[in-house]
């Protein structure tokens, strides 16, 4: 087996099965996910929500998904159809790719390459791509207004989250996730993570994900009550449930590159209980839940408070915070604190 695993072919069903593995794994609990965040926010309303379809609801999401898998696709007459089904493939396609150098525990990773990040940088980028494709495919001005404002918003906060992750990866000296979650590994616990020396931004970080991916309060390239569903408003059954599940699975990759970057990925927070997989996915479950919260009980900005506080107070705050790092980390202020490349050497 080994020797067949060895060969081209070998290797190439190998990578297969892992692609596969995680795809599907992903995928399954997503479908949870979704259920939890509107139990979250039904509990928030005093209300019950889903609670018929299987055990305590627990199906609903698999009945939604074969609903929107049997209903008839409707494109509009003066669609550009080719683009109009590109875009949501795109837009599904991307947050999947992106998780092939997210690490789940010590070696477990698709691609352990070096430049991890550049490569979730080049990802995410590509993303805006599909949320223009389909409000200009869709041949109507609402899906136009919806993408451009999309456009706009996700472009102007990608540019923080990359300053932010730039001070993490001045204090670690690398772009690769496992040795910036092995460079959190103090033996202090949870008080060894990056969350510490890197407070401001997790704050900083944490909200620039929520306009990122288009959560509330920050959903306003798809406001019901501006633009009718935003870009997705000409789109129906399987390409608008594409739609849903990549910023569905923008939202969960953000919870994980949050774990990984500040709270120590699969490393235990209590010094001498073991590491492992379970504790990067309670890290993830409990990012999840906060962003679930922020959902139900945060009003909705406007758009020009959005890009303004993009451009006029996060850019500013991370760019300031990249030089401070920088200057910290240069002069071993508090000897490893911020410069936890020194510890290896």
């Amino acid at each position: 087996m080994a020797e067949f695993l060895a060969t081209p072919f070998g290797t190439f069903l190998l990578i297969l099965g892992q692609c596969l593995l995680v795809t599907v794994c992903i995928l399954v609990a997503l479908a949870f996910l979704m259920y939890a965040d509107r139990k979250v926010w039904a509990a928030v309303q005093m209300r019950r929500g889903p609670n018929v379809v299987g055990p305590f609801g627990l199906l609903q999401s698999f009945a939604d998904f074969i609903k929107y898998i049997v209903k008839e696709i409707i494109v509009p007459a003066g669609a550009d159809k080719p683009v109009y089904f590109l875009a949501p493939m795109l837009s599904f396609v991307l947050p999947v790719i992106a998780w092939a150098v997210i690490p789940f525990n010590e070696g477990w990773v698709i691609s352990d390459i070096n430049v991890a990040i550049l490569y979730i940088f080049a990802v995410s980028s590509l993303e805006v791509y599909g949320v223009i494709m389909g409000g200009w495919a869709s041949n109507s001005k609402y899906p136009f207004l919806g993408s451009l404002r999309s456009a706009a918003q996700m472009v102007s906060y990608e540019v923080s989250i990359g300053l932010i992750i730039i001070g993490v990866i001045i204090s670690t000296g690398s772009m690769n996730f496992g040795q910036i979650v092995e460079a959190q590994k103090t033996g202090f616990g949870f008080l060894g993570w990056y969350w510490l020396p890197h407070l401001p931004m997790v704050v900083l970080f944490f909200i620039s994900a929520l306009a990122e991916t288009n959560r509330p309060p920050f959903d306003l390239p798809e406001a019901e009550s501006e633009l009718v569903a935003g870009y997705q408003v000409e789109y129906s059954s399987t390409p608008f449930l594409l739609f849903m599940i990549g910023e569905l699975m923008a939202v969960v990759l953000m919870c994980a590159l949050i774990s990984l970057l500040f709270f120590g990925g699969w490393l235990s927070p209590i010094p001498g209980l073991p590491d492992g997989v379970w504790w990067l996915i309670a890290k993830m479950a409990v990012m999840f839940f906060i962003f679930s919260m922020v959902k139900a009980i945060v009003p909705r900005y406007r758009y020009d408070q959005l890009m303004r506080v993009g451009w006029k107070v996060f850019l500013p705050l991370s760019l300031g915070w990249v030089v401070l790092v920088a200057f910290l980390a240069k002069f071993e202020v508090f000897g490893a604190f911020w410069a936890r490349w020194t510890m290896g050497s």
